[in-house]
């Protein structure tokens, strides 16, 4: 009977410790103690992004993410160029397939999806943002709600030996200048300027730009026009900005109103032009076609005034975060790595040749262009991006009057009540 009993508790212990076993694998399997996660489970982040220059680049950062953090996949998709990133956005969100990590350019455009933004106040890198970082992302309640992406500028991008061959000497900084300058040119049998009239953006955005930021207060000038004590027509800087459009047209290249962002950026680093009207952000593919080129920025002159010579520089976009998203935290994390990690330092830097807009990243690698914006912007030479606090879609129909006006179908002066009409419509 002992030996009954010894042998029905062995029995006991064994399917114990059976049973123990068994419970803790299907814990291990199915993650116990109620977290809904599994350590094993792999997130999808649907990336979607605007800056064709670095899709490439911005890949292969990814790939060095998921490395170090295999639970996490990115999924990228871009969308820019010449595409119209704005509607592609707006499409997502009605279709439902609403991206975790997408662009906002801030100002008016944060006003406008402000409610599918997630607050990123209390990020870690927030502290390390310089103070014209934030501008554009925080409310009026002190709420940031996106991460810059860097910091840019634009005008004139030249090709310096060209200059040299044409026997331009100094830099053209007046209007009066770049005239001559684009003579000489065209007297060496060199096209003076590569002009992507074909792109709405860079004519009703950036080029319109530069009257709107040499007025003597560029936000009370736009706070006028939105309460109508102010004007565009009779404006003196719009009566000056004739001189450069009128300028860059009859020196650029063939067929500037059908000239796409990929073939003006082309034209310019093949040697076809002498000039460009772009930013730093077209380094990369300027260098990929031509490693050898020598380069820097002019201004874009409306007069020969003194601020005639100053450069617009500031954050071109930002990282922002759906705050419906699944996986917010992970897109947080993503966030935070890219500037914050060593690699993700690195990519913004080298790779991107970015001028980054935090004081824990140093620039470096910059290449031509980007150091001429950070010498700008050092000896204080610079002017704001105003078009973020335009009104919704005022920049498409700046863009149309001004190829209008450079196919000749309209004169300069209906061309600014057209700019007038089009801000009295949309405010």
């Amino acid at each position: 009977m002992k030996r009954f009993l010894l042998l029905c508790m062995s029995l006991v212990f064994v399917f114990g410790i059976m049973a123990g076993c068994s419970s803790k694998e299907t814990a291990k399997d199915g993650e116990s103690g109620g977290d809904s996660k599994s350590g094993d489970e792999v997130v999808t982040l649907n990336f979607f992004q605007f800056k064709v220059e670095i899709a490439d680049q911005l890949q292969a950062m990814i790939k060095e993410f998921e490395a170090e953090h295999p639970n996490i996949k990115v999924k990228l998709e871009t969308v820019g160029g010449g595409a119209d990133y704005g509607a592609a956005l707006k499409a997502k969100f009605a279709s439902g397939e609403e991206p975790d990590i997408f662009n906002n350019g801030g100002f008016k455009e944060l006003e406008l999806w402000k409610e599918k933004l997630a607050d990123l106040s209390g990020e870690p890198w927030v502290e390390h943002v310089l103070p014209i970082g934030k501008v554009p992302m925080t409310d009026a309640d002190g709420k940031l709600y996106g991460m810059p992406v860097n910091l840019e500028g634009y005008g004139f991008v030249y090709n310096k030996d060209l200059f040299e061959k044409a026997g331009i000497t100094e830099p053209p900084k007046t209007i009066d200048e770049l005239k001559e300058a684009a003579k000489k040119l065209e007297a060496k049998k060199i096209t003076p300027f590569s002009a992507g009239y074909g792109e709405w953006w860079v004519i009703g955005q950036h080029l319109l730009n530069i009257p709107f930021a040499q007025q003597e207060d560029p936000e009370a000038f736009i706070a006028g026009l939105y309460d109508g004590s102010e004007k565009i027509v009779g404006n003196k800087q719009f009566k000056e900005f004739k001189e450069v459009l009128d300028t860059e047209l009859k020196y650029a290249n063939d067929n500037p109103l059908t000239t796409d962002y990929n073939t003006q950026v082309t034209l310019f680093a093949s040697g076809e032009t002498a000039m460009l009207q772009q930013g730093n952000w077209t380094e990369n593919m300027i260098t990929e076609i031509n490693p050898e080129i020598n380069m820097g920025f002019l201004p874009i002159p409306i007069s020969n005034d003194e601020s005639a010579g100053n450069l617009p520089v500031g954050v071109p976009n930002n990282w922002v975060l759906n705050k419906n998203s699944e996986h917010l935290e992970e897109a947080k994390l993503f966030l935070d790595w890219m500037v914050s990690s060593e690699t993700g330092k690195r990519y913004i830097t080298e790779e991107f040749a970015f001028i980054p807009a935090f004081d824990n990243i140093e620039p470096a690698g910059l290449g031509d262009l980007g150091t001429s914006i950070l010498d700008y912007s050092k000896e204080e030479k610079t002017i704001p991006w105003t078009w973020f606090k335009w009104p919704d879609g005022a920049n498409k129909e700046f863009a149309a009057a001004i190829q209008e006006y450079a196919a000749g179908k309209i004169d300069y002066d209906t061309l600014l009540e057209r700019f007038q009409s089009s801000w009295d419509n949309l405010k």
